[in-house]
């Protein structure tokens, strides 16, 4: 955790991004460390926990995370939350809340109000379109004999 908020710190000072740091263990041992890139990429998923398990899995050649624990200077945003299960990370460490987070400018509770809204209710409009051919793809894929499941 100590790695994490050290992290948070330097980046935040070198303008690199907001103050957030994550490290990716595995038996004891760092696989990847990650800090939040949104501003200097340009990026908005460079949160500290995606650019974390981007680097740990290019590092163990995977793309599950089992085995490894996440330590973050604070608790994960939804996205990260969702690549963080994804990703089949077993424990979560965090530091700062999200109501931390919030006073600072940083507040996720909108995300969290709109997942359980019907599709209609949401602030964002979503329309579905072409159900018919976009379903072509994923009856091949239910199919494809050398699928690689995830």
């Amino acid at each position: 955790m100590q790695k994490a908020i050290r992290i948070s710190q330097r980046t935040m000072r070198a303008g690199k991004g907001g103050p957030f740091g994550a490290v990716v263990v595995r038996r004891g041992k760092v696989i990847a460390t990650g800090y939040n890139q949104v501003t200097s990429t340009n990026d908005p998923t460079a949160h500290a926990e995606i650019v974390a398990i981007r680097e740990a899995c290019k590092r163990l050649k995977t793309f599950e995370l089992e085995g490894c624990e996440l330590y973050t200077n604070c608790e994960p945003c939804p996205m990260c939350l969702s690549a963080i299960y994804w990703a089949h990370i077993k424990k979560i460490y965090f530091a700062n809340t999200r109501r931390d987070a919030a006073k600072i400018g940083f507040d996720d509770n909108f995300i969290y109000e709109e997942i359980p809204l019907p599709l209609k209710q949401r602030k964002i409009a979503m329309k579905q379109l072409m159900r018919k051919e976009a379903l072509l793809a994923f009856r091949e894929w239910q199919n494809k004999v050398d699928k690689v499941l995830y």
